[in-house]
């Protein structure tokens, strides 16, 4: 069974359409610190979803735990000029809807 971590508010339900893909969804909210992250299990997460792009830091201590997983930004706002590079996929809520995106992240 796939791993995910989905840090950041779930407005859209993306962690329940990803659920009903057969993937194990972690949530954790609030400062995405490298402890936080390594209690989430973020070393064994095949995929990062971030939805709260004040994080976007987050990024960069997920892919040095965790160089496999993938990152996968959901949200209304524009990622950080830093963490684009990081990143393996954006998507708006508005353009792709959470029932699209949990199937082709599963």
């Amino acid at each position: 069974m796939s791993r995910a971590i989905l840090a950041g508010p779930d407005h859209d339900g993306l962690g329940a359409a990803l659920e009903l893909q057969g993937i194990d969804v972690t949530r954790i909210e609030g400062i995405l610190t490298a402890s936080v992250l390594d209690d989430a299990g973020v070393d064994d997460a095949d995929l990062f979803v971030l939805t709260d792009l004040d994080e976007a830091t987050a990024i960069s201590v997920v892919k040095d735990r965790n160089p496999d997983a993938r990152i996968v930004v959901y949200s209304h706002d524009s990622l950080p000029n830093f963490a684009r590079g990081q990143a393996d996929l954006a998507m708006d809520p508005d353009l792709f809807g959470v029932d699209l995106v949990a199937e082709e992240l599963a």
